[in-house]
This record gives C-alpha cells, sequence and structure tokens, in this order.
C-alpha cells in the first residue's frame, strides 16, 4: 500500500516526488515511458530560473534529489485507475500489474498535437516528426520544414537551422503573434530560416523518383514545397486518456482540480487554466503534493 502514487517524471511530478518524500510519505513515481516527457528533449533551457543546462539534465538533477528522499521512480505507464471500496485507488499499469494507494497526483503531461492530414500518419517516422531534438540530426545539411508559429514551433526552427541547410517555418497565420519576441527576433537573424505566412498544408507525399527520400508538402492553394523532413509543433494535448469518462476534462483533455474525486489531485501539463511552463509545472506539483500530505494526515487521525 502506497500512500502516494505519482502519475509522470516530468518537472510537475519529481517537484510532487520531493515534497512527499521529505514528508516521509511512502511514494512512487510510474515515470511513463520516457523520464522527464516533453522537458528531456529540451536541449538549451533558457527561462527556468536557477538552471542553466539542458531539459534532460534539470530532470535528472530532480530525479536525484526525489530518490534522495527514499522516492522509488519506475518506469512504468499507468493504463487505468479505478476506486477501491476502503477509499483507496488501485492503479494498473499496461502490464496488468496492480498498485494501491491512498491518493493519486495525476502530472501526465501533454503530448504534442498531430497533424491531420493525409499522408501524415504513413509518413511518421520516414519524414514527419514531432520532435526536433531527437530527430534533426537525420537532416544535416537537408532541407526541412517546421509546421507552427509559437514558441514550440520557433525554438525547433532555431535548433534546426544549426543542422539543416535550410528551414522553412510554415504558419497558418500572417505573423507569429503567439512567440516571444526574442524568440522572433532571433528567427529573423537566422539567414538560413525562412517564413511562410499564410499557409496551411493539406497532403505530404512522396517525391517521384526521388533517390534521398524527398517529401511533397502540398498547400491548400495547391503550392508543392519539396523538402527532406516535416517537423510538426501545432500545440499538445493532455496525456489522459487512462481515466475513466465519467472524469470531466476540458476540450485538449486537461483537468480541474474541484473536478477529481477526493484523494486525488493535478499537476503540470494536465492541469487546466495554466501556462504549459516549467515554472507553472513545479508550481502545482508543490500545490499538489501539499494537498495530498494534508488530505492523508487528515485521514488518518
Amino acid at each position: 500500500m502506497y500512500d502516494v502514487i505519482i502519475l509522470g517524471s516530468g518537472p510537475a511530478g519529481l517537484t510532487a516526488a520531493i515534497y512527499c518524500g521529505r514528508a516521509n510519505k511512502n511514494t512512487l513515481v510510474m515515470g511513463g515511458d520516457t523520464l522527464g516527457g516533453q522537458t528531456s528533449t529540451i536541449a538549451t533551457l533558457e527561462n527556468y530560473p536557477g538552471w542553466h543546462g539542458s531539459g534532460l539534465e534539470l530532470i535528472e538533477f530532480m530525479k536525484n534529489q526525489a530518490e534522495s528522499f527514499g522516492i522509488k521512480v519506475q518506469m512504468k505507464t499507468a493504463a487505468h485507475i479505478k476506486p477501491n471500496a476502503n477509499n483507496t485507488f488501485i492503479v494498473t499499469d499496461t502490464h496488468g500489474h496492480e498498485y494501491e494507494t491512498r491518493t493519486v497526483i495525476l502530472a501526465t503531461g501533454a503530448s504534442p498535437r498531430k497533424l491531420e492530414i493525409a499522408g501524415a500518419r504513413e509518413f511518421f517516422g520516414r519524414g514527419v516528426s514531432y520532435c526536433a531534438t531527437c530527430d534533426g540530426f537525420f537532416y544535416t545539411d537537408k532541407t526541412v520544414l517546421v509546421i507552427g508559429g509559437g514558441n514550440t514551433a520557433l525554438n525547433d526552427a532555431l535548433y534546426l537551422a544549426d543542422i539543416a541547410k535550410t528551414v522553412k517555418i510554415v504558419y497558418r497565420k500572417s505573423s507569429f503573434t503567439r512567440a516571444e519576441e526574442i524568440i522572433r527576433k532571433r528567427v529573423a537573424e537566422k539567414k538560413n530560416i525562412e517564413c511562410i505566412f499564410d499557409t496551411e498544408l493539406k497532403q505530404i507525399s512522396a517525391k517521384p523518383n526521388s533517390q534521398t527520400g524527398e517529401l511533397i508538402a502540398t498547400t491548400t492553394n495547391d503550392e508543392q514545397i519539396v523538402c527532406d523532413g516535416i517537423f510538426v509543433a501545432i500545440g499538445h494535448e493532455a496525456n489522459t486518456d487512462y481515466l475513466t469518462e465519467d472524469i470531466k476534462r476540458d476540450e485538449l483533455g486537461r483537468l480541474s482540480p474541484d473536478a477529481l474525486p477526493a484523494g486525488m489531485f493535478v499537476a503540470g501539463d494536465v492541469h487546466s487554466n495554466i501556462k504549459m511552463q516549467i515554472a507553472t509545472a513545479v508550481g502545482t506539483g508543490c500545490t499538489a503534493a501539499m494537498d495530498a500530505i494534508a488530505y492523508l494526515n487528515k485521514n488518518a487521525q
């Protein structure tokens, strides 16, 4: 029997783990498929106070700190959660193993929203990617597209510009109004980044007779852009599919703390109405842990 099971090993989950460990609560972190989630893919982390390094380095530091308080971190993924008769929860992982706990902290983060056009699924892993830092090196001295216009898309373009010969950002609006000014300026200063505004794709296909696996990205105006790879950064959706349908979510699958059953708490990018930043993830991880600790202490009396 655990006091707390934390689902997710990103900044929110690991912050919650540190607080629970310091409170001497028997805690398991089910870290999912990838330690750190999205944070581990950040090559250079600039906007988290007090840290200079990669996202993965930050995650490993936080994991070690949590483990120093006796926290168990296991790379397991929750398949579903169900309430138990004695006011506890049963968490079942994807291998069918069950874990009983008094409280659950949901910190499973978000995943990139998929591009829903013809060819996007077919060429996933064969030219279409959702992770620039994971797959960028495959496109050294080649031409790539980045789809999107927010901070993530522009940061991906900047990262790829140091690897690829040419980076073309394709965005459906007329300007990058969603991205921070400092990032927009860096993009404008990069000579090998081209911005294509007021443009959407409708299809991805293989270039006929190409010896190098080139792709053709066809726009809604039937223009064709030839490239070697396409990186998609069009937003995120919360990873909450493991929850039952009776738990209310917003249109992006995120959760409100007020809509959760007693003993269940939420932190990080699955938390509704917060900015998707590491700093806010850490803050909600702290709050969720302190609320869980208070709940456990109250119900132990």
